[in-house]
């Protein structure tokens, strides 16, 4: 029996709408069964295939030989079709596509004794919520849970991920807690700028906090008495938050860090918006270095970058479009809901680690937001832009993995630059 899959309670809608963004923007893995299925449709019968090859090879002999679709010069997977069709799909069924095709955007996180649902925004449909509710569509992520599992079939063995380094509580007191920063984060009455910094000032509140009693059952703050301290210490947060203006500029330190992060969020190393600041060794590390000081001109890591120096994007951009507005709502109600944001979906980080990690794609967002405005986009066609190309990155760049990044975020917050980038972004 599969294990339930739980739709989360944000209001968010998807349907495919065709637009065929994931089979050009995509490296798509594909087991030996898949392999020898798609070997076995009878494509060397087509005459464009027969000298396309399906598959590409990744990896090496030390590493392991792996295999993926294979993509035309053009950026596309050799299987897309004229008209923006999976041609698998199209003349076998869905089930006939590999796993990964079929999955995407959902994310399935496993929490305990169920799934968690969730959906990634580097979806157009999904970004602009187009389609129907996504309760809708359970029947068919029961489908792709019950594969996942035949797949990793310990994969609920794992027990929960630790809120930090030796502070572990139950995945019911995990899922609380991350239902009362879904709801800091929901609350439309202030900007999502203070919202996040209100979820930042609760976090450092809890990280002092021993949840297990120091060993003492009567002590330990669970179920009920969690609840409770979460409410009072969210009304302590709300009154000590102060307004974005009172915040102080990001220091020197935080501004060269966060380029940097934004510099990995911002490049794309293939598919038709594949950056040319970064090509080759010498590129890239030019590329770095201008994104370290800050003048000048922004490289192009990504083809959609446009003639544009950091400079610009210091100004305050004033408030969010409502539509922008409502589209970061969902979003972050999402990744925290569906607990993406961290453990085996986030590079294993901490829960208060991931966390922040999520809190760091809001400036990144209101940036690149900032450089896509400069190209002619409305201010909301720029920052739905900016979800969708943050959003590809978070949680699966494996730059955003490395050890020099994870102590570059913790240096940030522990330095309180993360609040403070926050807030100058959000103006």
């Amino acid at each position: 029996m599969t294990t339930p899959v739980r739709s989360l309670p944000v209001v968010q809608n998807w349907d495919c709408s065709g637009c065929s963004a994931c089979c050009r923007s995509y490296y798509i893995p594909v087991s030996s069964e898949e392999r020898k299925r798609i070997e076995g449709q009878g494509w060397e019968h087509e005459a464009e295939f027969k000298e396309t090859a399906y598959f590409a090879r990744e990896g090496s002999w030390l590493s392991g030989r792996s295999y993926r679709l294979n993509h035309r010069s053009d950026g596309a997977c050799v299987f897309l079709g004229a008209d923006n069709r999976c041609r698998i799909h199209a003349k076998f069924g869905a089930a006939a596509k590999p796993l990964a095709c079929r999955i995407y955007p959902f994310l399935l996180v496993p929490a305990g004794d169920h799934w968690r649902l969730g959906l990634r925004f580097a979806c157009p449909s999904a970004a602009s919520s187009h389609g129907q509710p996504l309760a809708n569509h359970l029947a068919e992520v029961r489908e792709y849970a019950a594969a996942l599992e035949a797949d990793s079939p310990g994969i609920f063995d794992a027990p929960p991920t630790p809120l930090q380094r030796g502070q572990l509580v139950p995945w019911a007191d995990l899922l609380r807690i991350a239902s009362t920063l879904s709801r800091i984060l929901g609350d439309t009455n202030h900007p999502v700028e203070r919202r996040w910094r209100k979820v930042l000032g609760l976090a450092t509140l809890c990280r002092g906090l021993q949840f297990d009693g120091g060993g003492d059952a009567k002590k330990m703050i669970t179920g009920g008495r969690l609840s409770e301290m979460l409410h009072v210490l969210g009304d302590a947060v709300e009154e000590e938050t102060p307004t974005a203006a009172d915040v102080p500029r990001p220091g020197w330190v935080g501004r060269i860090v966060f380029r940097q992060m934004a510099a990995v969020y911002s490049r794309k190393d293939h598919g038709l918006e594949k950056g040319t600041a970064q090509r080759g060794p010498l590129g890239r590390v030019l590329a770095a270095a201008r994104f370290a000081l800050g003048r000048g001109r922004i490289p192009p890591v990504n083809s959609l970058i446009g003639a544009i120096g950091f400079a610009a994007v210091e100004e305050p951009a004033g408030p969010l479009p409502a539509d922008a507005d409502a589209a970061l709502t969902r979003y972050y109600q999402m990744k925290v809901e569906s607990l993406q944001f961290r453990g085996a979906t986030n590079f294993d980080l901490p829960f208060w680690d991931g966390l922040e990690s999520l809190a760091m794609t809001f400036p990144a967002i209101a940036w690149l937001g900032r450089v896509f405005s400069s190209g002619g986009l409305s201010r909301e066609e720029s920052l739905i832009r900016a979800l969708r190309m943050v959003d590809d990155n978070f949680g699966f760049n494996k730059l955003l993995g490395l050890s020099r990044q994870k102590f570059a975020l913790k240096l940030l917050a522990a330095r309180g630059e993360l609040t403070r980038l926050i807030a100058w972004y959000g103006r």
